[in-house]
């Protein structure tokens, strides 16, 4: 039976991998900004057969609760031994080249309350010298295009950071694990036309989830073709790729 949080559990990809999760009876603790939602989620898991299920409300963004809620899990559960941080928002790029307001909104949610959850992880995970840490990144932090640069810089962003902690937190048997999903059917891609081979589903992406906490992975494509897909976009030369429409 493992121990696990989840911050940011309201999440498509979170749900799922919550569902996963609980059919295999682990015990949960739920952390979301809805409240409501968190207890139809908790509710749905202990059907499907979680040990036990809790929940906390959390905005990320008022990084001042981040240790409490971390704290208040690792006390409700007897200790962590996965926590998965699945929270971001999609915002609207255009807004975010007209106002830099609308920018730091979605950096502050997509990077830095991340890099502040994990600060706090870390040093727990550090102490007790095992667990796993996941996070669920993104393709577009791979390289900056004109369609989405401002969720790509956090993504870009959060990745380094993972990138250091992974190496920091090796040595004491602590896992850190980049998730990066290219497009799935969730709500934050209501928008989007869903059509073509490149679409997956949150159950995909959790799949791929803990099969790489099993395997311990470091960083896992989600699905996989989309190491290769990443690639060849990394590989374009610049004065190239800015002529692109992408």
């Amino acid at each position: 039976m493992t121990r696990i949080l989840i911050i940011g559990a309201t999440s498509a990809i979170a749900k799922a991998t919550a569902r996963r999760w609980a059919r295999e009876g682990h015990e949960l603790y739920l952390v979301g900004r809805d409240t409501d939602h968190l207890h139809e989620i908790a509710g749905d898991l202990k059907v499907r057969g979680a040990q036990s299920v809790q929940c906390a409300a959390l905005d990320v963004n008022d990084f001042a609760q981040h240790a409490a809620v971390i704290d208040a899990a690792a006390g409700a559960l007897g200790g962590l031994d996965v926590a998965l941080i699945a929270h971001g928002t999609l915002g609207d790029q255009k807004a975010c080249e007209q106002d830099f307001q609308a920018a730091l909104q979605e950096l502050n949610t997509n990077a830095i309350s991340v890099i502040s959850l994990l600060t706090h992880l870390a040093n727990r995970f550090e102490a007790q010298k095992q667990g796993a840490i996941v996070v669920l990144g993104s393709v577009a932090g791979d390289r900056g295009r004109q369609s989405n640069y401002v969720y790509g810089t956090a993504k870009s962003a959060v990745a380094t950071f993972l990138q250091g902690l992974r190496n920091r937190l090796h040595k004491s048997g602590v896992q850190v694990l980049t998730i990066k999903p290219g497009f799935v059917d969730t709500p934050m891609t209501a928008a989007f036309d869903k059509k073509g081979p490149l679409w997956s589903s949150p159950d995909a992406i959790a799949q791929e989830i803990l099969r790489g906490i099993a395997k311990r992975r470091d960083v896992v494509y989600a699905p996989w073709f989309w190491w290769g897909v990443m690639a060849i976009i990394r590989s374009i030369p610049e004065r190239l790729f800015k002529r692109l429409s992408l």
